[in-house]
């Protein structure tokens, strides 16, 4: 027997009897003889209820489907599912045999089995079903004492399913959003881009535009001096006009100077005018460039009510991202809850440990004990031997006397047999008297009661007679009537 492990073999009635019990019979009718002459779906029949049963969690079982792998590689892999599922149910067996220490389960065993290790292989699957009612039912206590611990786990696992189906879903919301933010954050930085390029060529403009108000203060400035000049060399032209009557040689000289000095002013006015011309194109330009800035204002308001949306979706991402680490710390919570329910199994496998110690400890206390009144009990019988070598003697010299009354009372049975036909042959003679003598008693009785009638006048010896055998015959005739009855 190739096992790691001591196990009782059982003998095929058994296996069937426990097969059944534990629901994992093949078949309605298994008989000790399908287990004493195998087949070859016994065991791979037995070893899936098993695995349905005992082993695979709801929804872990075999689904029959091929990999990808197995399809590159067979042909005709429809032609082979029912091997490759036979093969995956041998693996699964050999993986879990060899977990309970049952060593050298081959193909052959299970596809060919012979007698001897079907035999085997159920019996160590079967003491492998004691061994764990056993520590169920050593577990089962402990169980009671949290009997909600079961509904608490599945509850916290039917939430971490949930909370971790959420986590995908706001995954995948977040990966299929992720080109979208991408591009918004592109966007975002194009746009703030521009936005500090706007604002550098808004600050040249409004650097221009000062220093075009500058300039068209300073000429209107000229303007008004030169204004201011004109009116002036008016009147001194009044005043020199008035003078030229009275020396026209002073008004010669006066009037040269004074064209010399209109000459003057037409040249500061010509230069006025160029300067007015010039003022004239500065303010087409402000305007123009009025006209630029509004636009680029128009341009900056439209970014930047493109920038406050980008920072909208930038906060719902935020608040997003804060949601997800908010589940992730319910989620580690959850870890910790669950670490902490993982610590109360451990200190509860702690307990148990201890209690299967102090049971081992009593065992063995109790064996120790089971000993010694063993011995004593030895003793007492050794003790008792003779004691019951006489009470076997009594028994016979008993069975014996009863054997002998047995004898005596049949002898006597018989006697009485004899001595009540020899009472029926009496009673029978004295009936048979008693009949004829009964006619004798009769007149002897008339007789009497006629001589009764005549007695009183003349005594009769004869009446006398009489009298003294009439109630002797009544009495006669009383015990007879006794005996007929």
């Amino acid at each position: 027997m190739a096992s790691g492990f001591g196990f009782p073999i059982l003998s095929p009635a058994e296996i069937a009897e426990q097969l059944f019990q534990y629901g994992i019979a093949p078949i309605a009718n298994l008989r000790p003889e399908n287990i004493a002459s195998p087949q070859p779906d016994l065991l791979p029949g037995v070893l899936a209820r098993f695995f349905d049963s005992f082993v695979d969690a709801p929804g872990d079982g075999e689904d029959g489907l091929l990999e990808f792998s197995d399809l590159e590689v067979l042909d005709n892999p429809e032609h082979h599912a029912e091997a490759i599922r036979v093969l995956r149910l041998y693996n699964k067996s050999q993986a879990f045999l060899d977990s309970i220490q049952f060593k050298d389960f081959t193909l052959a065993d299970f596809t060919r089995p012979t007698p001897r290790r079907v035999v085997e292989v159920l019996s160590a699957l079967i003491n492998f079903l004691f061994y764990r009612e056993e520590k169920v039912t050593l577990l089962q206590p402990i169980v009671s004492e949290t009997p909600d611990y079961h509904e608490r786990t599945l509850e916290l696992k039917a939430r971490m399913a949930q909370l971790q189906k959420e986590i995908a879903d706001h995954e995948l919301a977040e990966q299929m959003e992720e080109p979208m933010a991408q591009q918004l954050e592109a966007d975002v930085n194009a746009l703030q881009q521009k936005v500090q390029v706007y604002n550098k060529q808004q600050l040249a403009l409004r650097a221009k535009a000062a220093a075009i108000n500058d300039k068209k203060e300073e000429i209107h400035r000229k303007i008004t001096q030169a204004d201011f000049e004109l009116t002036k060399h008016a009147q001194e032209n009044s005043r020199l006009m008035s003078k030229l009557v009275k020396s026209p040689e002073k008004v010669q000289r006066a009037l040269e100077e004074k064209k010399s000095a209109r000459a003057k002013l037409k040249e500061s006015e010509k230069i006025a005018m160029q300067n007015d011309q010039e003022k004239s194109a500065t303010l087409e330009i402000r305007n123009k460039a009025h006209e630029k800035l509004t636009k680029q204002h128009s341009k900056i308001q439209d970014v930047h009510e493109q920038l406050v949306a980008a920072k909208t979706v930038e906060k719902e991402v935020k608040a997003r991202k804060a949601k997800l680490n908010d589940e992730s710390v319910s989620v580690m919570s959850f870890d910790a809850q669950i670490v902490d329910w993982q610590g109360k199994v451990h200190e509860m496998e702690e307990r148990l440990k201890g209690k299967v110690k102090e049971r081992n400890q009593i065992i063995a206390d109790e064996k120790q004990k089971l000993g010694a009144l063993s011995s004593e009990i030895e003793g007492k019988l050794q003790c008792l031997e003779p004691r019951e070598k006489k009470v076997e003697a009594t028994i016979a010299k008993a069975s014996n006397l009863c054997s002998e009354a047995a004898s005596a009372r049949t002898a006597a049975t018989a006697e009485q047999q004899k001595i009540r036909s020899k009472f029926n042959s009496i009673v029978k003679a004295f009936n048979t008297y008693m009949d004829s003598v009964d006619p004798f008693l009769e007149r002897v009785e008339e007789v009497g009661r006629q001589s009764a009638g005549e007695g009183a006048s003349a005594p009769d010896p004869s009446a006398a007679v009489t009298t003294k055998t009439t109630p002797r015959a009544s009495a006669m005739s009383k015990k007879r009537a006794r005996k007929r009855t």
